[in-house]
């Protein structure tokens, strides 16, 4: 049976890159941190980790076992949320990850209503994009993920149930006349998130034609500052242009290219009190 204290401790160290920073957050010496990891070690019969310089790394054992060990952790201190919140020992948290434009439009919605229904509840936010949130979900870390997809991205992995919030139209922006795809054909384009970039790639393709590339930012405020400047246009859902608007940048919807914006949670009904207040407030607030 491996030690959950030996694997919290690999994971630690997998997420910190160093035996130092390792005992910091665990709050452990650093002969400890060795010393947990050298008896994983013995457990497993395997090699965890190779001294490179004057630091280590994982090896590839190390990093399968970090990767699992993280799943199971995750779902460890669910479990202890749901329990004590069930139980009544404290208030529980619910914890809710969310791209960024969802962060700056409808989720300080949500995070009011849960507020005013349910004082006790401490809402956690982390912002990253779908793939990630979704790695996150899976592995327990978050309760619910608010991810975007389009219709031609791929499915998402089985155990995924998803609540359809809104549909988001997508724009054409531009420093000029925005006109069609097909005129700025041989125009400098930016391109943001991986998901968006293929949803980019995808339309211009069917337009004809296949766009040339000249940055890449995630930022929707940086993007629309180079737009603004002449040095390209792209392609925004309207939740990023409720988020921010550059008033040098003029838009127009592009037929065809929406995105779904969904409400992610791992496996099926019933959810845990906490979190499906958390899917009542999304609800109510999209």
């Amino acid at each position: 049976m491996l030690d959950v204290v030996r694997l919290r401790v690999l994971v630690a160290v997998a997420r910190k890159g160093s035996l130092t920073a390792a005992a910091k957050e665990l709050h452990y010496s650093q002969p400890s941190v060795s010393h947990h990891l050298a008896r994983l070690e013995a457990e497993t019969g395997a090699r965890l980790v190779q001294r490179v310089g004057r630091g280590i790394r994982l090896t590839e054992a190390g990093r399968l076992l970090a990767e699992r060990a993280a799943e199971i952790i995750g779902r460890l201190d669910s479990a202890a949320d749901e329990l004590a919140a069930h139980v009544g020992l404290r208030s529980g948290r619910v914890r809710l990850a969310a791209f960024p434009s969802a962060l700056g439009t409808f989720v300080p919605r949500t995070a009011k209503l849960l507020s005013g229904s349910h004082p006790g509840l401490r809402l956690e936010l982390t912002e990253t994009e779908p793939p990630e949130s979704l790695r996150l979900l899976r592995s327990g870390r978050v309760d619910v993920a608010v991810i975007f997809r389009y219709d031609d991205t791929a499915p998402e992995d089985n155990g995924i149930r998803m609540i359809h919030l809104l549909d988001d139209p997508s724009y054409l922006v531009t420093s000029g006349p925005a006109g069609t795809l097909v005129d700025h054909a041989e125009s400098s384009w930016i391109a943001g998130c991986d998901r968006c970039r293929s949803h980019l790639l995808d339309l211009c393709a069917k337009a004809g034609f296949a766009p040339r590339i000249s940055f890449t930012s995630d930022d929707i405020v940086a993007v629309q500052a180079l737009v603004a400047a002449g040095l390209g246009l792209t392609l925004l859902p309207g939740l990023a242009l409720r988020a921010h608007r550059h008033p040098g940048v003029q838009v127009a919807e592009v037929p065809g290219s929406t995105r779904h914006v969904y409400a992610a949670v791992y496996g099926d009904p019933p959810h845990p009190p906490a979190t499906e207040a958390l899917l009542a407030a999304l609800q109510e607030s999209r």
